[in-house]
């Protein structure tokens, strides 16, 4: 049984007559006799009555009639699925991303992507840098946004997001209310910071520019995400060395410094594998190329 077949079979019955059933289609009679009859060899049933008076359906054909059709509507479903996930305008995109891209324009970027593309489902990962390229490298994941810049060479990346360090003290710090704030002045107070394991290179990082500034910080917390660092000094336990971006968090408590001297910036690339073919990560991978622009120029 062959789709054609069944399109065949839904116009002879509702025309009843070979002759206008055939010119609907486009062909002689003879190559529409030929399909009924493939047709009900292969129902095993007599689908319609031919005699001097035309044709009708049979018991058998008018129960066939509703199946043909609901055959052929999921079909025709079936293959506009198939042609708008080609399209990448269906189907699924599979995204990681560390918690601190939530101030940083991700939110408003998938917003946007996703009203013009409705039928694609977008799930969201948080997970750590290190943990998303290993989702990447599996092909678990389709995208990610990273904080790190230990790429393997098979990914291409795309800057996305580059913010200051600011110091983040508990709002009843001596030091809250200052305009700004030479770094060494945050010398023996409890420090909390990422940890190594979860992001290497941000908690190497944050050792390095304490001891540019001429002390060794006293690592007091090691916490898995940036917002429980904020979380934590938020309670009073200790200082931070934080991306900008986490001011937005609007945890009461904390209270964000700017520090004097820059410091090398924290940076959020878009990874992907470069040979991942995937129709919908090259229209994501647009929209987020546009909103990067501003860092490109």
């Amino acid at each position: 049984m062959e789709f054609r077949h069944l399109r065949y079979f839904l116009v002879l019955a509702e025309e009843l007559h070979f002759g206008r059933a055939a010119q609907r289609l486009a062909i002689s009679q003879p190559p529409l006799s030929l399909n009924i009859q493939q047709l009900e060899a292969s129902v095993g049933a007599r689908l319609f009555t031919r005699n001097s008076r035309g044709v009708q359906l049979t018991a058998a054909g008018l129960a066939f009639v509703p199946a043909a059709r609901a055959l052929l509507d999921q079909a025709g479903q079936a293959a506009r699925e198939a042609r708008d996930v080609a399209q990448g305008m269906a189907g699924s995109l599979q995204i990681g991303f560390a918690g601190a891209m939530l101030y940083r324009g991700l939110p408003q970027m998938l917003q946007t992507f996703q009203a013009q593309h409705p039928k694609l489902r977008v799930v969201l990962k948080e997970l750590s840098s290190s943990e998303q390229l290993i989702e990447l490298m599996h092909e678990r994941l389709d995208v990610g946004f990273v904080h790190t810049t230990r790429v393997p060479a098979e990914f291409s990346q795309i800057l996305v997001a580059r913010q200051p360090f600011v110091a983040c003290l508990p709002a009843a710090h001596p030091l809250a209310g200052e305009g700004s704030l030479p770094l060494r002045r945050l010398a023996g107070e409890p420090l909390a910071v990422v940890s190594r394991a979860v992001s290497p290179d941000y908690h190497e990082r944050i050792v390095s520019i304490c001891t540019e500034a001429g002390f060794s910080p006293e690592i007091r917390y090691e916490l898995r995400h940036w917002l429980s660092v904020v979380s934590l000094v938020s309670q009073g336990l200790g200082v931070a060395l934080v991306p900008a971006a986490l001011q937005q968090a609007g945890l009461a408590g904390a209270a964000f410094v700017p520090l004097e001297a820059a410091s090398l910036p924290y940076e959020t690339h878009c990874l992907w594998k470069t040979a991942r073919d995937h129709t919908a990560l090259g229209a994501f991978l647009g929209a987020v190329r546009a909103a990067a622009e501003p860092l490109q120029s």
